[in-house]
């Protein structure tokens, strides 16, 4: 038995449309996108550490107003 994935990634397939889809890529899987009518509204860190003490932290952008944001922070214990 072959799994599936054990035989990509597929060259062939990967350099169809590279020419055209590289730019997009590039463009919008940035951290922070910022084009018009499209882009980043929210960021969103999980940290946990080896106790399970989770601190989950958001910000979003208000109103698309990219000078305003809102953080908001979470902290809880997972249990086993």
């Amino acid at each position: 038995f072959t799994p599936f994935f054990s035989q990509l990634p597929d060259p062939a397939i990967e350099d169809q449309g590279k020419e055209y889809i590289r730019p997009i890529l590039n463009k919008y899987a940035a951290v922070c996108v910022r084009c018009p009518d499209y882009g980043t509204r929210t960021n969103t860190v999980v940290l946990i550490d080896s106790q399970g003490h989770v601190t989950f932290t958001e910000r979003n952008m208000m109103d698309a107003d990219v000078t305003r944001w809102q953080t908001s922070t979470y902290e809880f214990q997972l249990h086993s």
